[in-house]
């Protein structure tokens, strides 16, 4: 499935700042470590009016005063920046026209097979829905990622479309000059089930990740399970040996009792009853630990688990309405003095939109096995080897 992410580097970040303080008015002054931002007084937006120094990167200072602040993928500090961004434009409208250059795909492309034209004819108009999600995910032994990620799902018919959300994010980034504009026409009771849909097809994306940072949180949990055994068996021992040299002056005692004077007796006595009191304690504090360790350490568990549980925050920032254009392409193909026209679907923004399979063992062509003959149909790498 195509991983349609806008990966959140230092880089990124960067730019979007600059050009989101660009845009409010904002002057940046740049040095290697930091920036100097000048925040106008008729600035409309969040950020104190003033000078703000922006220090780059993760190696900042760990707390933010009124003027210095950090800039980093996970800062606070472009966090609101983000937040602001979205909530100033939280939906936008953004045409994909078929004058674009046409794509050829994977299996052509790999191949020496040549396309010496290709035509692509519209039928109809389609709208999607572009949502541009901020992922976050966070456990107690995990560092937290985040990251935006795009999803693109028809209007109509909810198709997931993978490759729009890609054309989309090409088109809309920091070095891009395009921008969506104007207002998504979907309504609300349009929008909400596409919201829903594109969520979904985000969780199941990103599904693997949450897996594998699971184990990893699962084994840092065991490891400290472990180690609080250990603690606790050692506790054990040593209360045992407590336990047993307190038995041991009880004894001690009750001989002197029996044997002693008057005087060596009543002392004895007065000391055995201490004695006793505090082994009875220790007594019910070994039983208790001995009752907790063949459990389990029930609680104790539930407590570290419950820190080392992943907290995955999926939050929608932008809705786009995309408008794009389906219907067919030719591409004329030649393979030497060999030439053939195939007919597929496509859609502009997205690209071939049907499988096309080897005319002799019908397997789907694709990048690994490419269309390599098309004498008789067209025909894949594997089975031109095998002639």
């Amino acid at each position: 499935m195509t991983d349609a992410a806008v990966p959140v580097t230092q880089s990124a970040v960067e730019q979007f700042t600059e050009r989101y303080l660009r845009s409010l008015g904002c002057s940046i002054e740049h040095s290697d470590d930091y920036w100097v931002v000048s925040v106008p007084d008729t600035t409309d937006t969040e950020i104190p009016h003033g000078k703000h120094t922006l220090v780059r990167g993760e190696g900042a200072p760990d707390g933010d005063d009124d003027s210095t602040k950090r800039l980093h993928p996970e800062s606070a500090f472009f966090q609101r920046l983000l937040r602001e961004a979205a909530e100033r434009s939280p939906t936008g409208k953004l045409s994909i026209e078929s004058e674009s250059d046409i794509e050829t795909p994977k299996w052509i492309q790999r191949s020496d097979v040549e396309v010496q034209n290709a035509q692509f004819v519209p039928y109809y108009d389609r709208t999607a829905a572009v949502v541009l999600f901020r992922v976050g995910i966070e456990t107690v032994s995990e560092y937290q990622k985040e990251f935006l990620r795009a999803v693109a799902v028809d209007s109509r018919s909810e198709e997931h479309l993978p490759r729009l959300a890609e054309s989309f994010l090409e088109l809309t980034s920091v070095e891009s000059s395009e921008a969506p504009s104007g207002s998504a026409e979907l309504t609300q009771t349009e929008a909400r089930p596409l919201l829903d849909t594109a969520r979904e097809l985000v969780i199941n994306e990103i599904q693997d990740r949450l897996d594998e940072i699971h184990r990893e949180a699962s084994r840092a949990a065991d490891s400290e399970v472990e180690e609080y055994r250990q603690l606790q068996e050692h506790r054990i021992t040593e209360l045992q040996e407590e336990h047993s040299n307190l038995s041991a002056k009880i004894n001690d005692l009750s001989e002197q009792i029996n044997t002693g004077d008057e005087d060596s007796r009543v002392q004895a006595l007065r000391e055995r009853k201490e004695l006793k009191s505090e082994y009875e304690e220790l007594n019910e504090t070994l039983n208790e630990l001995r009752e907790r360790r063949d459990g389990g350490f029930p609680e104790r568990q539930r407590e570290i688990r419950e820190r080392h549980s992943l907290d995955v925050q999926v939050t929608p920032l932008t809705l786009t309405e995309v408008e794009y254009e389906r219907g067919e392409v030719d591409f004329e193909l030649t393979n030497g003095s060999r030439g053939q026209t195939v007919t597929l679907g496509y859609g502009s923004g997205i690209g071939v939109t049907e499988t096309v399979r080897c005319a002799s063992c019908d397997q789907e062509l694709s990048e690994q096995d490419p269309v390599q003959k098309i004498s008789n149909g067209l025909e894949c790498q594997r089975c031109a080897k095998e002639r």
